[in-house]
Parts: structure tokens; sequence; C-alpha cells
């Protein structure tokens, strides 16, 4: 089908209007008119991607981070983001960006789907944004059983693809967790919200030093923080799930299975 049709149905899911100010969501580069028979999800666009994309003859890469996110004069190849759009161009494919706008989607949004992959009962936004209470950035529900911080760090690798930094946690490992309140990504600047929303931990990626150290201070949730790429890894098979679905089958979809973490080497001190 064309490719118009393929971002119909990626906007009707991920609606363009719940992406941030300053995001750069929607299609990078592709010809609305030209036809495609393979879409493949990635967390990141990177160079082992892209790799993958013309190996394997797929027509549409679907990425939840931007590879221009801040403005560009221009994309030539010399430059390593310019490359990556030479080197999709000339291979017939198209990207399209899913970011702040699927971090908030309701059902099939990065944030539901790392709340359904832990089990949270009850799941709802931390933050909601737009006119349908499913939809907002982050989720907090309840744990099917409650269980220690240190048993919750462990469960949490578990699910998660492992990556070189592993899970680390802030609190006493004792501490009984039954309310859990996730955003994946950058989601510090949620703990306020967290905390009034009753959560035992948050969990999200990219803590900073001072935030954790002051949270340990006063009462609230205990922090889980994890690799960036890992929390929002979840997202790529249910929305290929979806995506399949709504174009009732008629595209072949599949996922990444390339680490896109940065991080490749882990010395434990």
């Amino acid at each position: 089908m064309p490719l118009r049709e393929v971002i119909a149905a990626l906007d009707a899911r991920y609606d363009p209007a719940l992406a941030e100010s300053w995001d750069a969501v929607g299609l990078v580069c592709g010809d609305p008119d030209e036809p495609v028979g393979r879409v493949l999800f990635a967390v990141d666009p990177t160079t082992a991607v892209v790799d993958e994309v013309i190996s394997t003859g797929t027509d549409l890469l679907v990425t939840h981070h931007p590879l221009l996110l801040t403005p560009v004069h221009g994309v030539p190849a010399e430059d390593p983001k310019g490359r990556l759009v030479h080197r999709l161009i000339r291979a017939g494919a198209g990207l399209f960006v899913a970011h702040t706008n699927a971090d908030r989607a309701p059902g099939s949004g990065v944030n539901a789907a790392l709340a359904d992959l832990l089990g949270l009962a009850g799941a709802v936004p931390l933050e909601p944004a737009g006119d349908d209470p499913r939809a907002g950035l982050g989720r907090v529900g309840e744990l099917r059983a409650p269980m220690p911080l240190s048993a919750f760090a462990a469960h949490v690798a578990a699910l998660l693809p492992a990556t070189v930094g592993g899970v680390r946690a802030a609190g006493d490992p004792g501490r009984v967790i039954r309310r859990v309140a996730v955003c994946g990504g950058s989601g510090g600047s949620l703990l306020p919200a967290a905390a009034a929303a009753g959560a035992d931990v948050l969990l999200t990626s990219d803590l900073k030093h001072h935030p954790v150290s002051d949270a340990g201070e006063v009462a609230g949730p205990a922090l889980c923080d994890v690799a960036h790429y890992a929390s929002e890894w979840p997202w790529l098979p249910v929305a290929a799930e979806h995506l399949r679905g709504d174009l009732a089958g008629q595209v072949e979809v599949s996922v990444s299975r390339l680490r896109t973490d940065p991080w490749t080497w882990h010395a434990a001190g």
C-alpha cells in the first residue's frame, strides 16, 4: 500500500498533536506515493539499524527517537546524520518518527506498553494530556503482588532488554513495593507526580545524582533507574502488532533486535 496510508495509520495511533512543541515527529524522508511492503520498528535510527533496513529490503523504518531533533540547514552525506538520510533515500526507504506523541498515546503508547509489561493493574497517566483520560505522560498502577524493592529491581531486570548499565535502585532494599509509577525515557521530572499519586517507586531513566540524593532525604517513592533504550523498547512489539492489525496484514511488520543502547562496557567498582 502507499506510504501515505501507513502514515495515516501511525498518526491515528500516535496523534501528532500529543507531541511536545520542541519535538520532531512524523515523516523524515520518503515519498508518500511510493508503495510499502515491509516496515521495521526500532528505538534509534543508528547506522546499524539503517544497515538492517537496507539488507532486509525494508521500505519504512519507524523509530521512537528522532534522527533530526534540532533544526538543521542541510543533510550533506559527509555529516553522520546526513549520511543516514542519503543511505535511506538511495535504498528507497522512508523514515518515520513517533516520539513524545507515542509517549503520551493511550493503549499502544510507550508508557502504556511499559506498564503492561510490568503487569500494573488499573494503570492511569501520571500527567493526563488531551481529551482522552487514557492519554498522557507516565503511568501509575498496582503490582499483582507486593514485593521488596530489591525483588522489584530484579523483576524489572528480567523483563527489560539486558543492557550494560543494568538496573539501579535508590531506597531501602526491603521497602515493600505495591504501587508503581513508570515513565519510559527521561522521567525524573515526574517524581512529584509519582509522589502525589502514592507510588512506592518510580521506574524511569537518566536519573541524576543530586535529585536522587535529595529524594532519599524526604518521604516519597523509591527510585529505579534503567537504561533509556531499555525503558522504551517494550513499545516496539506492541506498536508493530497494532500496525500489522491496522493495515489488515497487507504489510509485513517486524521489530529490530539490535541493541541500540549506546553503552558498551561496564566494570564493577
